[in-house]
C-alpha cells in the first residue's frame, strides 16, 4: 500500500487523511507526503487529522504527524485528531507531542515545617502510582522478553554483570570483613563479661548470614552500581536516546530495564555469599586478636552453628533487594527530563528510595521470617 495524505478542503476547514505504512521504511516517502500537504493547507483555520486509514504506524511515522500538528498549530492553524479505530497512533503521537522543556521555576518561598511535610503527603499518592505503573509495564514485558527474545538487549548482560557484580566486589567485600570484625568486637565486649566466648562464633554467623549480609551487599550495590545505572539511563534521556530507540521501534523497559535488573538478580546473591565467607574471617581474626580462643576453636564453634538454614534466610531475600534497587534506579533514569542538574538529582533520589527500599524489604523479610518461626 502506497504512502498519501489525503485533503479534503470545506472552506476554512480541511479533513487530512493518512493513508498506507508511516514507519521507518517509508520514512522517506512519508516525509515528502507531509510536506506537501502542510504546503497546501494555507488559509485553511481548521484542520481536522482522521488516523483511521492508517495501514501502520512507528515512531518515525509518529514524529513526522506530530510535527505537522505543531507546525500548524504554530502557524494559527487548529488542529485535532481524529483517530476512530486507532487509538495507538494517537497515543503515540501524542507522545512525541508533549513539551520536553523545563517545567517553569515556582517562585520561592519559605514554607514552615508543618506545611513542607502536608507537600510530601500530597505528593505520595502521585508518586505511588507512578511506581505501581511503571512496576506493573515491568512485569507485563517479561513474557514478551520470553516470546520475542530479540526485543531485549541479551548482548549487553555480560557487560553487565561485570560493571554491576564483578567490578563492585572489592568494595562489597571490604565492607563483609569489616562488618564481621565489628559484629566479632561487639560479641567480645557483650558476652566476653558473662563467660560466653564461645557463643561469639555462632553471634557472628546468626548476624550477618541472616541480616547484616545481604543488608549490606545491597546497600552498597544500591550506592555503586545504583547510581551508575540510574545516571546512565537519565543522561540517555535528557540526550533524546530513549527517544531514538522509541522511535525505532524499541521498548526502553525490554531494551534497558530488564537486562539491567536481571544482572542485579543474579550477581547480589552472590556478592553477598562472598560477603558472609569473608565476614566469617572478619570475626575469627577479631575474636583471635582480642581473646585467649584459638583459632581452632573458633573454626569449630563456628562449623557448629553454620546451618542451611541461616544461609537460605539471607539469600531468598537478596533477588528481591536485587529487583527493588533496579527498578528504582531505572524508573528514575527514564523519568528524567530537563539537563545537567536533573541527572544529578534523580541519580540522588535514586540511590535514596534504593537504600530506603533495602532497609524496608529486609525488614519485611525479618518479620515474616519470625512469624512463622524460621
Amino acid at each position: 500500500m502506497n504512502v498519501a495524505l489525503r485533503i479534503d478542503l470545506q472552506g476554512d476547514r480541511a479533513r487530512l487523511t493518512p493513508t498506507g505504512p508511516f514507519d521507518l521504511n517509508h520514512a522517506i516517502a512519508a516525509a515528502k507526503v507531509v510536506q506537501s500537504g502542510e504546503a497546501d493547507l494555507s488559509g485553511c483555520v481548521s484542520v481536522d487529522i482522521d488516523l483511521a486509514h492508517l495501514d501502520r504506524i512507528d515512531g518515525a511515522g509518529a514524529v513526522l504527524l506530530a510535527r505537522l500538528c505543531d507546525h500548524l498549530d504554530a502557524s494559527g492553524h487548529h488542529t485535532k485528531i481524529i483517530d476512530g479505530a486507532n487509538v495507538e497512533a494517537t497515543r503515540l503521537i501524542s507522545r512525541y507531542r508533549e513539551h520536553r522543556e523545563d517545567p517553569s521555576p515556582h517562585p520561592s518561598h519559605t514554607m514552615n515545617p508543618l506545611t513542607r511535610v502536608g507537600v510530601l503527603a500530597a505528593q505520595i499518592p502521585g508518586k505511588a502510582n507512578n511506581a505501581f505503573d511503571f512496576t506493573g509495564r515491568c512485569a507485563a514485558a517479561l513474557p514478551k522478553a520470553a516470546a520475542i527474545p530479540t526485543s531485549v538487549a541479551w548482548s549487553s548482560l555480560p557487560q553487565l554483570i561485570q560493571e554491576i557484580g564483578a567490578d563492585a566486589l572489592p568494595v562489597a567485600s571490604a565492607a563483609n570483613l569489616l562488618v564481621g570484625v565489628i559484629i566479632g568486637l561487639l560479641g567480645v565486649s557483650q558476652l566476653g563479661p558473662f563467660g560466653a566466648l564461645g557463643y561469639v562464633p555462632g553471634f557472628v554467623v546468626v548476624a550477618h548470614f541472616r541480616e547484616l549480609g545481604p543488608l549490606v551487599t545491597a546497600i552498597v550495590v544500591a550506592g555503586r552500581s545504583g547510581a551508575g545505572l540510574a545516571s546512565e539511563i537519565a543522561t540517555m534521556s535528557v540526550s533524546e536516546e530513549i527517544d531514538a530507540l522509541k522511535s525505532l521501534g524499541f521498548d526502553p523497559v525490554l531494551w534497558l530495564v530488564v537486562p539491567r535488573c536481571l544482572a542485579l538478580a543474579l550477581t547480589l546473591p552472590l556478592l553477598t555469599w562472598i560477603g558472609d565467607l569473608l565476614a566469617l574471617v572478619g570475626g575469627l581474626a577479631a575474636t583471635t586478636a582480642v581473646t585467649e580462643m584459638t583459632g581452632h576453636a573458633y573454626i569449630e564453634a563456628t562449623a557448629s552453628h553454620l546451618t542451611v538454614a541461616h544461609l537460605l534466610v539471607g539469600l531468598v531475600k537478596t533477588p528481591f533487594l536485587a529487583l527493588a534497587i533496579g527498578l528504582i534506579a531505572c524508573g528514575h533514569g527514564l523519568a528524567t527530563r530537563g539537563g545537567a542538574a536533573a541527572v544529578g538529582g534523580r541519580t540522588t533520589a535514586a540511590v535514596v528510595q534504593s537504600i530506603f527500599s533495602v532497609i524496608t524489604i529486609s525488614a519485611l523479610f525479618t518479620f515474616f521470617f519470625a512469624l512463622i518461626g524460621l
